[in-house]
């Protein structure tokens, strides 16, 4: 059996990036795991990183990223995966980064989370032998997703091919979004489009991130709508041939076959 393994900078980058690749891949009996980077709990979190759930709603005596987690878990559910991984490292606000702004600037001299990535994405990468890896391009610009980048360059093996997903909701909101400086070079694009089935899951595993929902699309309705809408946008950027789509930066050459 195939595996294809999802690299997801946080909890719910590939559900609402590529969740309805993910599912196509699952239904067709590939073994798709789920990856998340960034998921420790850090006990009583305060200024910037107690902002970052407060200001949805969520009161500092609850365990932020044990709630994002279990909605990782049912997620995961409705994509079909068949394992899920947490690597336990901490967030952007617990590494240094202490605004809004400081998330999508430069990486910081003192962030020095790169190793400890990389090595427990080396162990992942050795333990799944995956055929396929799917990882963010960037789009935005988050720090936290340019680290994750980083260390899926410097591990997976030259044979194995990468398709890097494009980032959502960022390029909802910044549809002419460019990648992040560490994607490779001389990728081309590649689209796989969805089926009806395949977009239902996108949907319903992205719904199961309420916690996430108001602030990134507004309501759990608006993320049926903006996934629908993006997907057809995407398949008609492609000329994918059929009225929903996800779109890649691949291996020039490189063709879905699934």
């Amino acid at each position: 059996m195939p595996v294809a393994l999802f690299v997801s900078p946080h909890l719910d980058d590939v559900a609402f990036s590529c969740g309805g690749t993910f599912a196509t891949l699952a239904q067709a009996g590939w073994q798709c795991v789920l990856l998340t980077v960034f998921t420790r709990s850090v006990p009583h979190p305060t200024g910037f990183a107690l902002a970052c759930q407060t200001d949805k709603g969520l009161g500092p005596e609850i365990d932020y990223l044990a709630l994002r987690r279990a909605e990782d878990t049912a997620a995961a559910q409705y994509l079909g995966a068949a394992t899920v991984r947490w690597l336990d490292l901490p967030e952007a606000p617990h590494r240094g980064y202490h605004s809004p702004a400081a998330l999508f600037a430069d990486l910081l001299p003192a962030d020095d989370i790169g190793p400890a990535l990389t090595a427990l994405l080396a162990t992942a990468v050795a333990e799944t032998s995956p055929q396929l890896v799917f990882a963010p391009q960037g789009l935005g610009l988050h720090v936290d997703h340019r680290q994750v980048m980083h260390a899926v360059r410097a591990v997976v093996p030259p044979t194995v091919p990468v398709l890097w997903y494009r980032d959502t909701p960022y390029i909802i909101r910044q549809p002419a979004a460019l990648p992040a400086p560490e994607l490779p070079a001389g990728l081309a694009e590649v689209a796989l489009p969805l089926s009806e089935a395949a977009l239902a899951a996108k949907v319903a595993a992205s719904q199961a991130y309420p916690s996430q929902i108001g602030f990134q699309f507004g309501s759990a309705e608006q993320v049926r709508v903006k996934l629908t809408q993006l997907a057809g946008t995407e398949a008609q950027a492609a000329n994918a041939g059929a009225p929903a789509a996800e779109r890649f930066a691949a291996q020039a050459g490189y063709v879905f076959s699934i």
